[in-house]
């Protein structure tokens, strides 16, 4: 039996304009904010609609042998489950992974006057609205991505496609499911997950590390209710000067350097060089919107690129107990709140971080407050193993045919739990970590938007890369 090499993108073309985009326009109206940010998710019944959407296109896609469900656990959200036998030269002893989420961030303020999140806006090659690349897009194009090689005649080893619904929650309800489905899943040898971004849209690009990352809500308390501002403040420790200290024995304010020796790594040498070789031609400074005058916290573009990816970081992501200056009067405030996230190297231990950034915020409080470190997680990072000369060949081709160049690599500054997870379960595996999140697309910010024509390139690609997989000894 022959089969082609690479493949006509025609197909994907085709069914991207008339199948996917109108689907995805459905998805993006549909408010699914994550559980962490809608608790009673459940109740508002937007996450089952967005999995019946995607459930539905996919069921009815002409993919042979596909099969669908649902899978439910008690008190969790769900997941997405496809299974698809071999096809062509493939074998049904052999797994091929594809993995997404529909789950999406909260609004978010800033949009422009006639977009916004839950408003689809198809302008030129941009699809607008909150959660069509980050990550709305994934099971279609992956179930198309199947679809297409499937109608070319190509070869496909046995495919579980795995759509959660918690991964902007930290994944937090995905590693119950995972033991549930072992079976099913059983030992990918090949993990694809579109879940990520690029650096232009001129080529494929792989992602060869993810950051993990520590969260929760500090809170520091010196009142039981607020008081006047001029008889209280020179006696009463203002909480916000508490919490500064607690942040000062995390981070140095005026370089940013996390200063807990347990949310820090070793660089590898080769992602060293990588992003050194990255760096020449992308200097990722150019990719934030900044503010006239504004200028990056390091200079060197190699170290730019470490700094987020491979150094740990501290963001204030929320803030309570602190009114608009509008509706605020001159009143010392009995309590602040701060939302804390921080980004760990690929390599770094989550629970030990976490542990770390507990016991420094909570130990010894300054003059006595009320301290409390609570709604904490940690979630893994990520270091991919090293491409197998087949993976690293039929990379480049396929970027080349569909894309024009070569592929090249970058580490992301983002998190996927998940990839750690897998990581850990299947050593052996090859990983190829994708995605659209591209300059200017603002993946979690307003006037987030789906680069098209990278995502159909992108689809196409992980045709050829099935095939390639499943045709790798031959």
């Amino acid at each position: 039996m022959s089969a082609p090499t690479a493949l006509d993108p025609s197909h994907v073309e085709r069914e991207w304009e008339h199948s996917v985009l109108p689907a995805l326009h459905d998805y993006i109206a549909i408010p699914n904010v994550s559980p962490a940010f809608d608790p009673h998710w459940r109740d508002h019944g937007h996450m089952d609609r967005a999995v019946a959407l995607v459930r539905d296109w996919c069921a009815a896609r002409s993919v042979i042998g596909l099969k669908i469900s649902v899978h439910e656990l008690p008190e969790r959200t769900p997941v997405i489950l496809m299974t698809i036998p071999a096809h062509g030269l493939g074998t049904d002893d052999d797994t091929v992974l594809l993995y997404g989420h529909l789950d999406k961030q909260p609004e978010m303020t800033g949009w422009r006057d006639d977009l916004g999140p839950w408003k689809p806006v198809l302008e030129s090659d941009r699809l607008y609205g909150r959660g069509g690349a980050d990550d709305g897009y994934s099971a279609f194009a992956s179930v198309l991505a199947i679809e297409a090689a499937q109608a070319a005649g190509m070869s496909h080893h046995r495919c579980v496609v795995l759509i959660e619904a918690c991964e902007e929650s930290g994944s937090i309800d995905l590693p119950a499911h995972l033991e549930t489905l072992r079976d099913v899943i059983g030992s990918p040898s090949l993990v694809v997950c579109l879940d990520s971004g690029c650096l232009d849209y001129e080529r494929l690009w792989v992602t060869t590390s993810l950051r993990g990352m520590a969260a929760g809500n500090l809170r520091v308390d010196v009142l039981t209710e607020g008081v006047h501002s001029g008889e209280a403040s020179g006696v009463v420790p203002s909480s916000f000067r508490v919490v500064r200290q607690l942040l000062d024995r995390i981070e140095d304010a005026s370089s940013g350097r996390v200063l807990l020796p347990e949310l820090h790594v070793d660089i590898p040498a080769d992602r060293r060089a990588q992003a050194a070789a990255t760096a020449v031609d992308f200097p990722i400074h150019d990719h934030f919107p900044w503010v006239p005058g504004m200028r990056p916290a390091v200079v060197d573009h190699t170290d730019q690129l470490l700094a987020r990816t491979w150094i740990p970081t501290l963001s204030v992501v929320g803030v309570d107990g602190i009114p608009a200056s509008a509706n605020s009067g001159n009143v010392l405030r009995p309590f602040t709140s701060l939302k804390l996230s921080f980004r760990l190297p690929p390599t770094c231990d989550p629970d030990r971080a976490l542990a770390a950034i507990e016991q420094a915020l909570t130990t010894h409080p300054p003059y006595g407050a009320t301290v409390r470190f609570t709604d904490t997680h940690a979630a893994p990072g990520w270091n991919a193993p090293t491409f197998s000369p087949w993976l690293e060949q039929a990379l480049d081709e396929t970027s080349r045919t569909h894309f024009g160049n070569g592929f090249l690599t970058f580490g992301e500054g983002g998190t996927i739990p998940f990839m750690g997870m897998l990581g850990e379960m299947f050593p052996e595996a090859q990983f190829v970590i994708t995605g659209v999140l591209g300059p200017g697309t603002n993946a979690h910010g307003p006037n987030e938007y789906l680069h098209v024509p990278t995502a159909k390139r992108v689809t196409a690609c992980i045709a050829d890369l099935l095939h390639a997989h499943a045709t790798r000894q031959r």
